[in-house]
């Protein structure tokens, strides 16, 4: 069957209102100023799917949101960027979600409202709309309240109809950290936590420890370290990949999801996986030369001289 798509990306839908270059982080009953002020397409998985898209990897969305302003924007926003959005849901009964993010240095904190995203449920995802693609991909399946019960469903569907999959599991705001990985990541072909994540779902305090605990689960673990580089794990084997450095970072906002652009656009093309992990490397690092999450992925030809130019990498 000839497949339309690389990747059916599942995943939460927002838009961000994004404030750069704040003063300091406020506390409660104080006020700080910012000097910069974005609205843009929000979220880890349509970020994700943009970039990914970019890099030449067609996509496809399901998500669901509100019938309202920033519904269109987001639309507007993956159609602009050549993301299919036919598989979108809108609800007459929820907003589309939002989240307000702060800036400061390298660092950043945020406040979400799920709205919509937290609807969409398992029964939305159809066989027809899976089999159109490659490759499934999940990402934030904390804030994906009616997803989450049925995600070993769901990816055992994806395996049985012929796709490779991937997730990225995201923080997980009432930090309870409540995956059955042991039911799951066996359906799991590339697993994509970061550091803190990974030691918050084994209940573990050290990285050692945290790999040793899930290595025999899923195929392949892809752990994102920020600036300290990503690790890729294989049964026993663990790759390490230093980080490309970029030493005028403008935000760090959309980096992890843009370094798992880079791995997946490279693992549906059949490339091994130390490649995919520099590639991965290489888009998160190029992500934070431009503000938002998607500014530094307009189109392949900028992503490719940011990378020649920034970080002397050459595709």
């Amino acid at each position: 069957m000839t497949k339309r798509y690389d990747v059916i990306v599942v995943g939460e839908l927002n838009v961000d209102l994004i404030l750069n270059q704040v003063e300091k982080f406020p506390v409660v009953g104080k006020e700080v100023l910012a000097s910069q002020m974005t609205l843009t397409l929000g979220s880890s998985s349509a970020i994700f799917a943009s970039n990914l898209n970019t890099l030449g990897s067609p996509v496809t969305y399901i998500g669901k949101l509100g019938q309202d302003n920033f519904g269109d924007h987001i639309v507007n926003a993956l159609r602009g960027k050549g993301v299919d959005t036919g598989n979108i849901i809108f609800s007459i009964s929820e907003a589309t979600g939002a989240s307000i993010i702060l800036n400061f240095m390298e660092d950043r904190a945020m406040v979400t409202y799920p709205g919509a995203m937290s609807n969409l449920t398992i029964h939305d995802i159809t066989d027809e709309a899976l089999l159109s693609a490659k490759h499934l991909h999940v990402s934030s399946v904390f804030l994906q309240l009616g997803l989450k019960p049925d995600l070993v469903q769901l990816f055992k569907r994806a395996k049985d109809l012929g796709l490779t999959t991937s997730m990225d599991p995201q923080w997980d705001p009432a930090e309870v950290w409540d995956l059955p990985l042991s039911e799951l990541l066996p359906y799991v072909d590339v697993f994509m936590p970061n550091v803190t994540e990974l030691k918050a779902l084994t209940k573990t305090y050290d990285l050692d420890t945290a790999i040793q605990s899930i290595n025999k689960l899923g195929n392949i673990i892809v752990i994102k370290d920020g600036n300290k580089g990503a690790y890729l794990c294989e049964g026993e084997t663990v790759v390490y990949q230093p980080a490309f450095l970029n030493t005028k970072v403008v935000d760090s906002i959309g980096a992890g999801d843009s370094f798992d652009a880079g791995f997946i656009h490279c693992f549906v093309q059949g490339q091994p996986g130390k490649a995919c992990l520099e590639f991965g490397a290489v888009m998160g690092a190029v992500n934070t030369t431009r503000s938002g999450g998607t500014g530094a992925f307009e189109k392949v030809a900028l992503v490719k001289e940011i990378a020649q130019s920034s970080f002397n990498y050459t595709f």
